[in-house]
């Protein structure tokens, strides 16, 4: 069953914060992301202006543009990033009949068409890229653009990565998920039958275009499950993120780009400051992965039918936190409006029926298990996590119970 709301007294609730001290045996590693914003770079203005950056990865530096309307001046700024004019767009074929018109002139090149979603995110699919492209004759001097969700720009940038040993890419971001978190960092790759995304690279992009303005098509399903990843990165790093989430919701769910732009910018400088300091998940990077790990083993046991990726994550970020209040390493007050701010957004997918035994054993093969120990994000406050080495099994199994799954 989904989280069951809060009653308007815990709503309301403001409980001292429990200590943050930890008995020895809890041997955690605490990882801050202390970051700064400059308000002259980070407007939340009535009319949003375009935000550009660069990220500075230890490979290579790239520029994140966005801007509402960037989608229709693309070909101008691949030309301006002098990109080989021989550009092959990476699409899905619901993408394309909403916003195919905008990106033909992109190119002159038939676009790739694959099937979107987590269910065929895989070597198979990304085989079909390498057939047209091989069809097209398509060498070094060639580029690929992926336009669309997470999905589409994680198989984009993993043929990119492989195909020739490599050509660059382009993000062109058009959902909320993405916009804000996968099209920046260079993580490409496929989900495995008995895992996900464990067989990929990193491939950074040649840049990312961010428009809001594409936003206007996506089910409100769709649109919600990015902005749990928002609030992710609230969580990881940001209060008041958080609470401009929390108090924005009315504005967000009606894609005004006045709220959107902003939010979406900051996350993504969140990501790139992240992505600047660890580009390859060996230390801070890992902070990301907060609500990714219950999160993807729930998409793993469902057989990618049941979750929208967010979706999963959201119940992920609610099984941290059951294991940091039962850590005592989070107030109540703190998990309480996490829990109070999901329950916000809307009803997510039922998950009464399925086992907790069935989610840990899914954990075992995580990607963020590291020479047999896994590295669990648990969030300490709003805007700050540690990483524990040291969740057992029990304690996994307990949290997930907590939120509505079978013993």
């Amino acid at each position: 069953m989904s989280p069951a709301p809060l009653s308007s007294a815990a709503a309301r609730s403001a409980a001292i914060p429990l200590p943050m001290t930890r008995k020895s045996a809890y041997r955690s590693r605490r990882v801050s992301i202390l970051l700064s914003y400059h308000p002259r770079l980070m407007p939340f203005a009535d009319t949003p202006a375009p935000v550009r950056f660069d990220v500075q990865a230890s490979s290579t530096r790239y520029a994140v543009d966005i801007h509402a309307g960037s989608a229709h001046t693309l070909a101008a700024a691949l030309d301006r990033l002098q990109l080989p004019r021989r550009r092959f767009i990476v699409s899905s074929p619901t993408v394309w009949r909403f916003h195919g018109d905008t990106f033909r002139v992109v190119t002159p090149e038939e676009p790739i068409l694959v099937a979107d979603g987590e269910r065929a995110k895989n070597l198979t699919t990304v085989g079909r890229i390498y057939d047209a492209l091989v069809r097209a004759q398509a060498d070094r001097g060639s580029a690929i653009v992926a336009v669309g969700g997470g999905v589409i720009g994680d198989m984009a940038g993993f043929a990119a990565a492989t195909f020739l040993r490599g050509i660059p890419v382009v993000q062109v971001p058009t959902t909320l998920l993405a916009q804000v978190d996968s099209a920046i960092g260079g993580k490409t790759g496929v989900n495995h039958t008995l895992g996900k995304n464990l067989i990929g690279s990193f491939h950074q992009p040649a840049a990312v275009v961010v428009d809001p303005a594409l936003l206007s098509t996506l089910p409100r399903r769709e649109f919600r499950a990015g902005l749990y990843e928002v609030v992710k990165y609230g969580v990881i790093a940001s209060r008041e993120l958080f609470e401009k989430i929390d108090a924005g919701l009315p504005a967000l769910f009606a894609r005004d780009t006045a709220t959107l732009v902003p939010v979406i910018a900051e996350s993504c400088r969140i990501k790139a400051r992240v992505v600047e300091t660890d580009e390859r998940e060996t230390g801070l990077r890992r902070t990301l992965n907060f609500g990714h790990t219950a999160g993807h083993a729930l998409e793993a046991v469902t057989k990618y039918r049941r979750f929208r990726h967010g979706e999963a994550v959201a119940y992920g970020m609610l099984t941290a936190a059951e294991l940091a209040l039962a850590r005592r390493v989070i107030s109540t007050h703190d998990r309480d409006a996490l829990h109070a701010l999901i329950v916000k957004m809307g009803p997510l997918p039922p998950v009464g029926d399925l086992q907790a035994a069935h989610v840990v054993d899914a954990v075992s093969r995580d990607k963020k298990v590291v020479d047999g120990t896994l590295h669990y994000v648990l969030p300490t406050e709003i805007g700050r996590t540690e990483i524990a080495t040291d969740v057992s099994a029990a304690e996994l199994r307990d949290a997930l119970v907590a939120v509505g799954l079978r013993g």
